[in-house]
Order: structure tokens, then sequence, then C-alpha cells
């Protein structure tokens, strides 16, 4: 680039943005890269404290912002999002969808270390909406060395994109509600309207929802049931304490089903059971989740449903985070819970 005092500047192209900010009115950009300076702009330029402009001087192995901008989001964007043009000299990305945004995270960790490279994201595992911002990428300076920008792409091109959104599969469900005081009528159930709204917002198909015993052959009976019927997750509530009388786990455990874990580092939701029935989840949801708006079960049903299979180390991780604090207002997931 090539200074230029902004007197001397009258007729010449402008290489980058100059932004004006105006607490509280405005902030962006006044003059775009690109403009031609006209006389009239000089006494603006040196309002906002611009005794010079910067000329671009074509210098082959350099890239401006905006073109860096463009060419890190397009090498590490993935599935179902888009992004914006540069504003700034940053590109903003986007889902395209409602679903699921999964980072890699050790790639994003080598792509920031690299010289002028920054990006910056939603943390992982984080349910988003169309058109939500979830990602910007940009450089520090105004140019940056090319061959930085080469490195982004092919990391990108070894490892794949860093950042990704799934769609939620419409999962066939089968809800098996145990415990005698439900089932013999002594209390009113509290579980199934929580569990069928929650169900709702993945748009679910429902195959039904049954109530049963404290009896492990019963609850075995429901689960194989649904299994026949074709159920593609299995959700049984209650009973999943360590009292005596807390049979629900043992029901799961007959069933032959491979117990990923039962009891999980997160508070509300700490005896959650999750176990595959030939690949079918089987979720055994603790009684934290009908009186709690959130809990490690809504952790739990986006990965689920976005065709991930968790494993018990998924479950170690959530420890760090996992601690609600049972704000007043609940900002789930616009908050560190199981981060």
């Amino acid at each position: 680039m090539k200074k230029i005092a902004v007197q001397d500047a009258v007729g010449m192209i402008l290489c980058h943005d100059i932004t004006k900010m105006v607490p509280g009115e405005f902030k962006g950009a006044v003059f775009k890269r690109g403009h031609i300076i006209q006389k009239e702009d000089v006494e603006e330029l040196l309002k906002l404290g611009k005794e010079s402009i910067y000329v671009w001087e074509e210098n082959a192995g350099e890239i401006h912002e905006d073109d860096a901008a463009i060419r890190i989001a397009r090498a590490v964007m993935g599935g179902n999002i888009s992004f914006s043009d540069p504003q700034e000299g940053k590109t903003v990305l986007q889902a395209t969808i409602r679903g699921f945004f999964k980072l890699k995270s050790a790639l994003m960790y080598e792509i920031n270390s690299i010289e002028d490279i920054t990006i910056t994201s939603l943390p992982n595992n984080f349910k988003v909406e169309q058109g939500q911002k979830i990602a910007a990428g940009r450089i520090v300076p105004l140019v940056t060395k090319e061959k930085n920008i080469e490195k982004v792409e092919e990391l990108c091109k070894i490892h794949g994109q860093v950042f990704q959104v799934y769609p939620y599969k419409n999962l066939k469900v089968g809800v098996v509600i145990t415990g005698n005081e439900v089932y013999k009528g002594r209390i009113k159930d509290k579980f199934w309207p929580v569990i069928k709204k929650k169900l709702e917002y993945y748009k679910a198909e429902i195959l039904g929802q049954e109530y049963c015993p404290d009896e492990v052959e019963i609850i075995r009976e429901r689960i194989l049931a649904f299994k026949e019927k074709g159920a593609e997750m299995i959700i049984i509530t209650g009973g999943m304490s360590v009292d005596p009388d807390d049979l629900t786990p043992g029901a799961i455990r007959s069933t032959g089903a491979e117990i990923v874990t039962y009891g999980v580092p997160v508070q509300p939701g700490n005896m959650f059971m999750l176990a595959y029935l030939d690949e079918v989840p089987i979720l055994g949801v603790p009684g934290a989740a009908a009186y709690f708006k959130t809990t490690v079960f809504d952790v739990v049903l986006p990965r689920i449903f976005s065709g991930e299979k968790l494993n018990k180390n998924d479950f170690i991780r959530m420890g760090e985070g996992g601690l609600c604090n049972n704000c007043q207002m609940c900002q789930y997931p616009n908050c560190y819970f199981c981060r």
C-alpha cells in the first residue's frame, strides 16, 4: 500500500473501509473500499482523524482483508452454512437450517495459530435456528501474506471443514412412564407433558406413550414392544435413583442393551442413563426432567436427533460446565451449561 495525504488523494481509489463510530447512534463504514476520493470527502476524512489514506499497489503474494475473509469462510464452512459479504474485513457465517452446530476444536485451534488469522464461533454442540449467526472470520491487519490463507485452505482439505450444521432426523420415538403412584392414579403424571413438548420441537413421530408399574419384566416388555414397532429412540422416565424400588435401570439392562452410562457428572439429571439396543438409543430420564426446565436430557436430545452416537467420554466431558445455575430466567442454550 502507498500512503497518501488526504488533500493529495482526490481521484484515487481507497483500498480499505473507513469506519465511523458515534456511541449509541452509528457504527459502520462511511467510505468503502474501492471508493474514489472526492474533493468534498477531504473535510469528512479529516474529521474522522484520517490525515492520510492508503492506495492499493498490487503486490504479488499479498491479499486484502476482504478477499482473505471470503477465502477463510469458504475453507472452514461445511454443510448447511452460508456466509455474508465482507463488512469491515469480516465475513459472518450463518446456519441455513434449524439444526445442531458442531466444530472441530483441534482444527480451529490450529487455524487460529496461523499468523494474522482469526476465526470465532459459538461453542461446540449448540442448537441453532435457521439464519442464526454461528461463526465469523477475518485477518487482523489490512493485508496478509497469501501463504497464510493457503495454510488455512490446506488444513481444511486434509481434515475437513471446521464447522457443520446437522439437520435433525424425524425419529420414531416410544415413551414409557414408570411408577406405581402414576400407574395406579395416585398422583398426576408430570412427565408426559414435558416429554411431549420437547419431542415436538424435533418433529419426532411419537409411536405411543405407555404407563407401567415398577416391575422389571413389564418395563422390559414395553421397551421391546416399542423396538418391534420400529422405534428409533425409546425414552423411559422415572425410577432412576438408587432406591431399592427404583427398577428402571435394571429393566433397561435386562433387554440386553449396551449401557453407555448410568450416572453423569451433570446437575440436574445426575442419574441419567443411556444405552443402545441394536443401535436404538434408550434414555433413562430421572425425575429432575419433570421439575427443571433444563437438564442433561436437553443436552443429549439434539445430539441424538442429529444422528450422533454418544459414548462414555462424551458424558465425562460434560462435567466441566455441568453444574446448572438454575437461573430465574433460563437462557439455555445461550449459557455455559454442559459446555
